[in-house]
């Protein structure tokens, strides 16, 4: 809104010595409601409440309802209000963990189930995991949802529509492998070596059914190391040749990485 400040500053002055107890402010498209949850008698900084004309849901509709002069009722809609407010609060603060999670929240989750010391190294490893972890958690339980909406609207138009053949299957397809405890400490060694070049954010890995990758940039293009770890012996893959041309190196063991730095290094340097 143009001067949001200014008409927000001069609402809560007619707020103050007012006897209403809710506040609106629009620029004719979006409306914010306000009341006093904090302190009473001054109205509180933030809306518990945006209805956006150009974005109506059928949400904003039900509590707009409440305003009307047939179903309104002060105490029903503070109590609302106090509800959308903190809701409103704890889904922008979850919804920054989804985009990037915090230490704090990976601790939060991590600390249940995991009773290792959670080093920087493990920690970096540990936030891929719940970035991972929260976002497949939302397509599952969109995917579910979608599943059940065409179910239903099966059920309902199955007489009146051919059925599809080749149905599109919702669900995620499970894993055909697991990220060992070696692999992990395997990519912590490839990146303690490669830090002296790069910025260790810039290292990340995808596991696959073959083999463990360390990329650069997260980029399949760019590989910087796979790690064969899936039978008895265990080979390292370098790409200092070129980065289409591995070398598979067989290991002893994992501290066996830390003789191909310079190898590392000249990857990295390719790209």
């Amino acid at each position: 809104m143009q001067n949001a400040d200014a008409h927000n500053s001069q609402l809560h002055r007619y707020y103050h010595v007012a006897k209403a107890r809710f506040g609106v402010l629009t620029n004719g498209h979006i409306y914010n409601f306000y009341t006093d949850l904090e302190q009473p008698n001054i109205m509180d900084e933030k809306p518990f409440f945006t209805l956006n004309l150009n974005d109506i849901k059928d949400s904003s509709v039900k509590i707009l309802g409440k305003f009307t002069k047939t179903d309104y009722n002060l105490e029903s809609i503070l109590d609302s209000a106090e509800a959308l407010k903190y809701i409103k609060a704890i889904r922008k603060e979850f919804e920054k963990e989804v985009a990037e999670a915090s230490d704090e929240f990976v601790k939060l989750l991590v600390n249940k189930f995991f009773d290792k010391p959670l080093t920087a190294s493990r920690m970096v490893t540990f936030r891929e995991y719940t970035k991972k972890a929260v976002s497949n958690s939302i397509n599952d339980s969109i995917s579910l949802r979608l599943k059940s909406a065409l179910n239903i609207n099966e059920n309902i138009t199955k007489d009146k529509i051919p059925a599809i053949e080749n149905p599109i299957d919702l669900n995620n397809e499970i894993p055909k492998y697991i990220t060992t405890d070696e692999e992990l400490e395997g990519f912590q060694i490839v990146k303690a070596i490669l830090r002296e070049k790069i910025a260790t954010e810039r290292i990340a890995f995808r596991d696959t059914q073959s083999y463990f990758g360390i990329l650069l940039d997260d980029n399949n293009r760019k590989p910087l190391a796979r790690l064969h770890f899936n039978s008895s012996n265990k080979y390292i893959e370098l790409f200092h040749n070129g980065k289409d041309l591995g070398e598979k190196i067989l290991l002893n063991s994992l501290d066996g990485i830390y003789n191909y730095r310079e190898q590392l290094h000249t990857t990295f340097e390719n790209y």
